[in-house]
């Protein structure tokens, strides 16, 4: 039971009693009513001969101590309801950002004074993006009664702005706020997965428990020498090898570098070790220190199906048998497109039968080209320099074409030749103090991975 409702009952039963002995100074009835006067009462009183004067004037004055009662009783009772509503709002409080929600909302919601919200939004955005703000994330609001004994004051705020990163507002003696990025030390551990792979790559990783961006990591410098669409088979296998930033409380903040990964397809192993060299560069390397880094890569887009390759078919809205000089990779539309390699772009636009087109000049021999694009990557043109791995357009439709997908052709000395067949020239090659480094530090993390659990074997499912 509450103050206000042991205060209101005690109220109710001393009100009654003092009704009850006006009530008993006469047997006529009293209607008693908000504003009504003694001489209202008196007048009443006067229209009965049998009660004696001094009743009346008894009943009269009991009737106005009531009323004056019944005030003052719904103001204290409003004031106490009051105070408790406010005891309420005092100290911390905890919130959770919704859909839609604004720092403004969550502290207005806490009962946060408004111009006092406006100086602490103002000071947290000077370490935290409000933008960054996303639902789920925990936020604490502490109000504290005001000098004046009226009103609240926004004492502090404090939002958990990710696993390692706590940020905090507090109020200042002169009134002002100030906003502090606390971070929480993070510690380095390296994990490792391995799986066999029934179906999908990118599933059986997932499922034998590496990150999606470790895994796309894994993905890309692997393209160099795997064709994801014809290379592997049900019962190749893979092992992973990456680092986790891990907070105090044994929370995972977020994932590290990626430092081994390996495949084996139909029982060839490649294997592949991160290093770098004295002069900063970060490739991945053979166990001979040979980059895995080819001139070109072999597949311009993650993900993709491979649907037409190379040589001669019925092409499928001609209707007769015509040269295929590329290969056709399905995917959505807006599906990213890579520059196979470095370069500089030599064609840039509308091409007929190709729809969006672009060619791209690696050097004096190589060349690539992509058509169909749904459009182009921004600030591109023809003269401009690409770097292998750059996005350069998205999957398309336009021109003579079927459905979504990228036409991509590899050209040599400007006749295109097939590029799911074609012996590319490797990329850097160790030597000397870089080498011995390198190698150093393959054992040094072959050791690490020897004392690692040996992970579970995971298949993904049909």
């Amino acid at each position: 039971m509450t103050k206000t409702m042991k205060h209101s009952i005690a109220s109710g039963f001393l009100l009654t009693s003092i009704l009850f002995l006006s009530l008993s100074a006469s047997a006529d009835p009293i209607i008693l009513r908000r504003g009504a006067s003694v001489a209202a009462l008196n007048n009443n009183a006067t229209t009965s001969a049998t009660v004696p004067a001094g009743s009346h004037d008894l009943r009269a004055a009991l009737a106005e101590k009531a009323i004056m009662l019944a005030d003052a009783v719904a103001k204290r009772d409003q004031a106490i309801a009051k105070a408790e509503a406010r005891q309420k709002q005092i100290g911390p409080k905890k919130d959770v950002i919704g859909k839609g929600d604004t720092l403004a909302i969550v502290l207005a919601r806490a009962g946060a004074p408004a111009n006092q919200a406006a100086d602490a939004f103002a000071a947290v955005t000077k370490v935290f993006n409000p933008k960054d703000l996303r639902p789920g994330q925990q936020v604490s609001v502490h109000l504290a009664p005001a000098e004046d004994g009226e009103g609240l004051v926004l004492q502090s705020f404090a939002l958990k702005a990710s696993v390692e990163r706590d940020v905090a507002v507090e109020r200042q003696p002169d009134g002002t706020y100030k906003a502090a990025d606390k971070l929480k030390p993070l510690t380095t551990e390296i994990s490792r997965a391995a799986g066999t792979i029934d179906n999908s790559l990118f599933v059986s990783g997932t499922n034998a428990g590496i990150p999606v961006d470790v895994m796309m990591e894994m993905i890309k410098i692997l393209s160099y020498d795997v064709d994801f669409q014809r290379d592997i088979q049900p019962g190749d296998g893979f092992d992973v090898v990456f680092e986790q930033k891990i907070t105090p409380d044994r929370k995972l903040a977020r994932n590290g570098r990626l430092l081994y990964a390996s495949m084996t397809l139909s029982g060839t192993s490649l294997k592949l070790f991160r290093f770098e060299g004295d002069d900063g560069f970060v490739d991945f390397y053979n166990p001979k220190g040979e980059s895995v880094r080819k001139a070109l890569l072999k597949t311009p887009i993650d993900g993709a199906k491979l649907t037409s390759g190379f040589g001669m078919r019925q092409h499928p809205i001609l209707g007769f048998s015509l040269m295929h000089k590329g290969v056709d990779f399905g995917a959505p539309t807006g599906t990213p497109i890579q520059a196979a390699g470095d370069g500089t772009i030599k064609v840039y636009g509308g091409n007929g039968a190709y729809g969006n087109y672009a060619q791209v000049q690696h050097n004096g021999q190589y060349a690539t080209a992509y058509a169909h694009m749904s459009r182009f990557a921004p600030g591109l043109r023809v003269g401009s320099r690409v770097r292998q791995g750059q996005i350069i357009g998205y999957v398309g439709s336009t021109g003579r074409s079927t459905g979504a997908h990228l036409h991509y052709e590899v050209l040599v000395a400007g006749a295109q030749i097939n590029p799911l067949s074609v012996k590319l020239p490797s990329g850097r090659k160790l030597e000397g103090q870089d080498l011995r480094e390198f190698l150093n530090s393959v054992k040094n993390l072959e050791q690490k991975m020897d004392r690692l659990p040996q992970p579970v074997q995971v298949a993904s499912a049909r």
